[in-house]
């Protein structure tokens, strides 16, 4: 089984592409399923359980509260583990075959409105050193670019070139693409860059945005790096990097860019990613149109 799982990982990294996080989080699902199969059927090896096992470790699952959504990606690394051993011939069916995901509530992501960014931007309209000046630039990088917050904090100082107004980002399974910037952020970059350069001690000069140590961000300084600045201007439940990436997408349709060109900013490989960052701009083109259209006076 240890084998499996070693070449799993690696393919996982090697042909997939999957992120380091994304990848122990297929694994510790596997573990995890494995634990309870030697528990509950003495049985070390899942290589050949069938889905009435599989069954039995999701109702236990449900038991102990876990949500439908926490539950369904727990069984969709068990099925992509399956799939790579139909694909490498090491079984025949999949257990997971016929499985049916669990129903989840669809929840709607509500983007900011243009006034709560433009308060969240005017509380630090002349940001003064390291801290301030880094913190409007990465709020107005999300607004204006629409980058993942993985991209953000793996942005690589080399690949933001301030002369031509572009920055190059990894984005999903290593796919790169160059993102323009607009003027008014190519002049917060280089005000970023001269304070960068003050910092006494750079431990990862490599990564464009650093902690005032020297050190690389990581997932949770820059949720909360939103949360706090968004806190104060909007009553929404989710303030997060993705619901500002959701309003840079929701904002440019408003105001009139096609899918495709979102789709490509984005860094979506399909436009069904895109389409749900549409409801938005749907309501929107329905008042412009009930307000324009001569049947709806009459």
């Amino acid at each position: 089984m240890a084998n499996n799982k070693d070449a799993f990982k690696d393919y996982l990294q090697l042909e997939k592409k999957y992120s380091p996080h994304t990848v122990n989080a297929y694994l510790n699902d596997i573990n995890f399923f494995e634990s309870f199969n030697k528990n509950q059927f003495d049985q070390e090896n899942i290589d050949q359980v069938n889905y009435s096992q599989i069954r039995t470790w999701i109702v236990s699952l449900v038991d102990d509260n876990m949500s439908n959504v926490s539950v369904n990606r727990k069984i969709a690394s068990l099925k992509a583990f399956y799939k790579f051993l139909l694909k490498t011939k090491q079984i025949e069916v999949s257990p997971l075959l016929k499985h049916k995901a669990l129903k989840t509530p669809k929840t709607l992501q509500i983007p900011f409105s243009e006034k709560e960014v433009d308060d969240v931007l005017n509380q630090i309209q002349n940001p003064e050193g390291f801290e301030e000046i880094r913190n409007k630039l990465i709020i107005d990088l999300f607004y204006t670019t629409g980058i993942r917050r993985t991209e953000l904090i793996h942005l690589k100082a080399s690949n933001v070139n301030v002369s031509n107004g572009t920055m190059k980002v990894l984005g999903k399974r290593n796919k790169e693409r160059i993102i323009p910037l607009l003027p008014i952020v190519s002049q917060q970059l280089i005000l970023y860059f001269n304070e960068r350069t003050r910092l006494e001690k750079v431990t990862d000069g490599d990564f464009f945005f650093l902690t005032k140590k020297g050190l690389k961000l990581n997932d949770s300084f820059v949720y909360r790096l939103i949360n706090n600045y968004f806190s104060t201007v909007s009553e929404k439940v989710k303030k997060s990097p993705h619901i500002l990436r959701h309003t840079f997408a929701t904002h440019l349709l408003n105001n009139g860019a096609d899918l495709n060109s979102v789709k490509e900013l984005l860094g979506h490989s399909s436009l069904a990613s895109t389409q749900v960052y549409t409801h938005s701009s749907l309501s929107e083109l329905k008042k412009v149109y009930e307000e324009a259209h001569p049947r709806n006076s009459k």
